[in-house]
């Protein structure tokens, strides 16, 4: 099962490394929504929604730490969430490509690792180390107000079982 995993992750990355010129290489059109621009970093509940089937890693509430970090002039961003329980935290730094879908509003998907501190103990994405699938929406609320939501989805992310992984993720966030 984990040369299977290797191979997905090796086939996405370079699938990724294949089209990603194309979709950098992409201009808007002129009737097209100007989409949410600029970084932010924000705080929001974290809700876990699948568990591994070992009794001690459950479904869990918790936390999130989210910032993103946008390239300019494309439409790439750079973002790490923090997911936390009070026993144990993920890290999980993600690409994302963002599509404007209306004024200051965005959706995106991107693919991550998720790097958990304790796998002993549950996160609300799981607790083993994985790559993680994003998809999410963020628009502008009021100046230099975001609020954002995600779905991530660890493949692989409890330890000793074969199960996926995936949570809710929503938040406020402050623009910069």
């Amino acid at each position: 099962m984990k040369g299977s995993l290797k191979f997905f992750a090796t086939v996405s990355v370079f699938s990724m490394l294949a089209i990603a010129p194309m979709f950098l290489s992409m201009k808007p059109a002129a009737a097209q929504p100007q989409g949410l621009e600029g970084s932010y970093i924000g705080v929001g509940p974290s809700f876990g929604l699948t568990n591994g089937g070992q009794g001690n890693d459950s479904a869990i509430f918790g936390g999130n730490i989210q910032g993103r970090i946008a390239a300019p002039q494309v439409p790439v961003s750079l973002r790490g969430t923090v997911l936390f329980t009070d026993k144990n935290s993920a890290v999980i730094p993600t690409v994302t490509y963002d599509l404007p879908v209306a004024q200051n509003t965005n959706i995106y998907t991107g693919v991550g690792y998720s790097f958990v501190q304790n796998q002993t103990s549950t996160t609300p994405l799981g607790n083993r180390d994985s790559v993680v699938l994003t998809l999410g929406a963020e628009s502008e609320i009021a100046k230099n107000v975001v609020t954002y939501g995600d779905v991530k989805y660890g493949i692989n992310a409890y330890q000793n079982s074969s199960a996926n992984a995936l949570s809710v993720q929503l938040g406020l966030g402050y623009r910069f």
